[in-house]
């Protein structure tokens, strides 16, 4: 838990990922459309990906956390589904102003 909350801290948006995840290519297209530069951990890409991965299980308290996972503003916000539902319900855009990631 330590490590995701140190890896989310001080940035609007952070991803964590798998290189390979379709819709993990999706969301991170999705937040920089609208002009936000996620910081992205592509967790099959980094030596303790594994243990990342069980830290974001254990810190989301579901017992899968589906990838990818989106911090915005240093909360988890969930996985693909809530970043779509977010969007349609046309809140994702003043969640990512509120956090600062983006300014128009």
């Amino acid at each position: 838990m330590e490590t995701v909350t140190r890896l989310a801290a001080n940035k609007p948006v952070v991803i964590f990922s798998k290189s390979s995840c379709c819709m993990c290519h999706s969301i991170k297209t999705l937040i920089s459309s609208f002009g936000a530069n996620p910081t992205v951990y592509e967790l099959d890409e980094l030596p303790n990906g594994n243990q990342i991965e069980k830290a974001l299980i254990a810190s989301s308290g579901i017992s899968r956390m589906s990838l990818p996972a989106v911090f915005i503003g240093e909360e988890l916000v969930g996985g693909a589904n809530e970043v779509m539902s977010l969007h349609v319900k046309g809140k994702l855009v003043p969640l990512l102003m509120k956090a600062k990631a983006i300014w128009v």
